[in-house]
């Protein structure tokens, strides 16, 4: 069968990151004939610097094509971002038609059970669209997770994994921290986060650690976040990564493509994620980690950060259930006191060993539901 795939860069990486994994799983693990339509192909040669028709994906500049060609068997609209109005004849001109699928965003909000895989009439044309909804439970579409995603992430802690990786990452910084190698006690904290994040009130806290907090801060609107902060924190223009404050040791790291990300999430103690792809690799990695949500108009991503909160801490103490919350909100700013960050930091560092406990029981019952690319296999299968 052939799979279309259509995917335009709304937030940054993430919107073509969730694609190019499931156009990958279709077709490593489905045996699908997929082609990825994409807007920014820029962004993708960065997620994947290697050549993308060696694993069996089609790539095609979205805005650069004179000829959609032939419809696919299954044609899916990541996000909304419709498919253009000649391919949509095209699809309903098939015999059968095209299947249609507009992939969800992510959410953990109880309405999504009731309307994953409801179907949608065009208005003029023979089609019916579809909407398939990603989700943490049984009665939606799944999460992205390829077959051997665990077996890569044990291979990884087996063979020193961590240890390689965050050498690689930190050996041209240690000189300008007069540091041979970090410090055994040292945690490491991976913070990839919007520009809009509050860092200067975290790293406050973290210069007051006594133990040493290496932040790793790749390029982007996580570095505009973090440099933003230390010029404030030091009242020195020039202020730039690496930058040791006391406890906190900031260390610029490069940009990673995905294969190496998703390690980097298991190599840390606690990874700051934000919008979806980085969200659900976090919680495969089975880490400790802090969800920025991608802001809505009119705070309406409130009622999705409430929804994941509420179904991730179920079965947590509240103590330790508390002290999640409160710093989610606050680094999402949710918090009414501004000082918020500083002051349930504390409390949250204290909660990590639980939460680190608490995430691998999350990720097994993750692990029972079947995945996205499955998921979607299995619907397009029954509709015919």
């Amino acid at each position: 069968m052939k799979w279309d795939i259509f995917c335009k860069a709304i937030d940054n990486f993430g919107d073509v990151g969730v694609c190019w994994r499931l156009a990958r799983q279709l077709t490593a693990e489905h045996g699908k004939n997929v082609r990825l339509w994409v807007d920014a192909p820029e962004i993708l040669s960065a997620l994947y610097p290697g050549d993308p028709s060696a694993l069996g994906v089609t790539i095609v500049h979205w805005d650069a094509a004179p000829d959609f060609g032939e419809a696919a068997d299954v044609v899916i609209e990541a996000f909304a971002c419709a498919p253009p109005e000649s391919y949509l004849t095209a699809m309903a001109a098939r015999d059968p038609p095209s299947r249609w699928i507009n992939l969800e965003y992510l959410s953990a909000e109880e309405w999504v059970h009731a309307c994953h895989a409801l179907p949608s009439p065009h208005p003029r044309l023979p089609l019916r669209k579809y909407f398939f909804f990603p989700g943490f439970t049984p009665q939606t579409g799944g999460l992205p997770r390829e077959k051997d995603l665990f077996a890569r992430q044990r291979a990884f802690r087996e063979n020193a994994g961590r240890e390689t990786l965050l050498r690689t990452l930190l050996a041209p910084s240690l000189p300008a921290l007069n540091l041979e190698a970090p410090p055994l006690n040292a945690r490491v904290f991976s913070l990839f986060c919007y520009e809009t994040a509050p860092a200067r009130a975290l790293f406050e806290a973290w210069r007051r650690e006594t133990a040493p907090v290496f932040c790793l801060t790749p390029p982007g609107k996580p570095r505009v976040a973090a440099e933003a902060a230390l010029r404030a924190m030091t009242r020195d223009n020039m202020a730039h990564l690496p930058c040791r404050l006391d406890a906190l040791h900031c260390i610029p790291v490069p940009f990673l493509p995905q294969a190496d990300h998703d390690r980097l999430l298991c190599a840390c103690d606690l990874n700051f994620v934000r919008g979806e792809d980085s969200f659900v690799r976090a919680q495969w990695a089975a880490r400790p980690f802090v969800w920025q949500i991608y802001p809505q108009e009119e705070a309406a991503h409130a009622a999705k950060l409430e929804a994941f909160l509420k179904r991730f801490t179920a079965t947590l103490p509240e103590t330790t259930a508390q002290a999640l919350r409160v710093f989610w909100h606050a680094w999402n700013g949710f918090a009414s006191e501004t000082d918020m960050i500083s002051r349930s930091w504390p409390a949250f560092s204290r909660a990590l060993p639980e939460l680190a406990r608490h995430t691998r029981r999350w990720r097994a019952t993750l692990a029972r539901q079947k995945d996205l690319a499955t998921a979607l296999t299995d619907f397009c299968r029954a509709l015919v």
